[in-house]
């Protein structure tokens, strides 16, 4: 089974406009929405959700006021300053360190286990997916990723498909590493900005750090020739394909404005045919094409 991580760097690259295209040019693939705390992928897909489960991750100190006798040795340990005057724990500021719990010398505080959002399997029309929802300013987000990725994985083997488009959250941090982890391959979606630069070569970094190899597709590419030119010789350096070009075109915004991928859209348009010559390239790579 092959797993194709979609990544960014950044965000706003258009790595899941990207993606949901991917899935309707795929023959027979299960999606996954990795970038739970900002999941998208959904707003294209429209998931008809089957399945819906609580993701319990974490907890957050409760102090019990009949146990309580103020002796402010929480306030004290807390450096997240998260325990009020009134020995009130503010659920927000609690990072759930446990260090309150263990320090309290009458064991007035509990640490239950919290619901911190929810994953679920549904059916699209480009397939079966597995995705989440993350909790408002909720923590433990690679955690989830790690349970969206290993649920994907399960139904593909399950529904006997073959191949995984997962598309992955943008950055370098903890949800990005349990995204790339085991993958296949990694699709580094970039901009030509300086920003975009920059964060290209932090998630080149990490996919060399776990061994997954790596291409390149320039999206918006004609926004700044320069700049995609420069990236084009950073790919070259370090050995890494370029799958693509993309133009910028508005048919991107208009199409997710009702609910479609571009190629549903506007498929017979220049930017629609660069992404079936991208997708066409990602899987004559070395590492789609291995057994």
């Amino acid at each position: 089974m092959k797993e194709l991580v979609i990544l960014s760097g950044k965000g706003g690259t258009g790595k899941t406009s990207l993606t949901a295209s991917f899935a309707v040019l795929a023959d027979g693939c299960l999606l996954c929405d990795a970038d739970v705390d900002a999941a998208d992928l959904h707003l294209l897909m429209q998931p008809d959700i089957r399945k819906r489960t609580d993701f319990q991750g974490g907890g957050v100190a409760v102090i019990d006021p009949q146990r309580c006798t103020g002796c402010g040795t929480c306030i004290d340990y807390c450096r997240w300053a998260a325990i009020g005057p009134d020995f009130v724990v503010d659920e927000i500021g609690c990072e759930g360190c446990g260090v309150c719990v263990d320090f309290c010398p009458e064991q007035a505080i509990d640490f239950p286990i919290k619901t911190c959002g929810q994953w679920f399997i549904s059916d699209t029309r480009c397939g079966p997916m597995v995705h989440a929802r993350l909790g408002i300013a909720e923590e433990n987000s690679g955690k989830l990723v790690a349970l969206v990725r290993q649920q994907a994985r399960q139904l593909a083997e399950e529904r006997g498909l073959d191949m995984i488009l997962t598309d992955g959250p943008p950055g370098v941090g903890c949800p990005v590493i349990a995204s790339v982890g085991g993958a296949t391959s990694a699709l580094i979606v970039t901009e030509p900005t300086v920003s975009g630069i920059h964060d290209m070569a932090r998630a080149i970094e990490l996919c060399r750090f776990f061994k997954v190899p790596v291409m390149i597709c320039i999206n918006k590419f004609d926004l700044n020739v320069d700049n995609s030119a420069t990236i084009e010789q950073m790919a070259r350096d370090g050995g890494l394909p370029i799958v693509g070009r993309v133009p910028f075109d508005a048919a991107f915004t208009r199409a997710m404005v009702q609910g479609k991928t571009l190629l549903e859209f506007d498929g017979d348009g220049s930017a629609g045919e660069q992404l079936r010559r991208v997708w066409a390239a990602i899987m004559c790579t070395p590492a789609m094409m291995a057994e």
